[in-house]
């Protein structure tokens, strides 16, 4: 299955080809949704769509200090609803067909190793239910 593999810092991630609508450049600002959870950055106008945009590193609770800013967001592809993922940088598409089961949250579906390096591989429905479920435990 193919996977785009992306940064958050220097950690590498990956999320199914086929859940990922597009990946753009982050705006310099967003438009802060009054009381959101901290991981929603606000909202960004793409082409005339109000996208929620959601810093996956908080989301994730991965708390490596910042090295490089967040410069792209990632669109999750769910249905009729738009949800954009603020990361680092992509690296690429790559084949993953082993994923090991280490599944620490509903977000993480597991590990994997492309080459040399270990990607942590996502679920898009298991981010969604966690935006979701940040918005109702506040």
């Amino acid at each position: 299955m193919r996977h785009v593999v992306f940064r958050l810092e220097r950690d590498r991630y990956a999320l199914p080809l086929s859940s990922i609508r597009e990946v753009v450049e982050a705006p310099a600002h967003y438009t802060r949704v009054p009381r959101a959870p901290v991981s929603v950055k606000g909202v960004m106008n793409l082409r005339g769509r109000v996208v929620p945009v959601v810093d996956l590193k908080t989301l994730l609770e991965v708390t490596t200090p910042a090295i490089q800013p967040l410069g792209k967001v990632v669109l999750l592809d769910r249905g009729r609803r738009e949800l954009g993922l603020l990361i680092t940088d992509v690296d690429g598409i790559e084949s993953i067909e082993k994923v090991g089961g280490v599944r620490s949250s509903p977000a993480v579906r597991g590990l994997a190793r492309v080459g040399a390096l270990a990607i942590t591989v996502l679920d898009a429905d298991g981010l969604d239910s966690a935006v979701a479920r940040a918005f109702t435990t506040r």
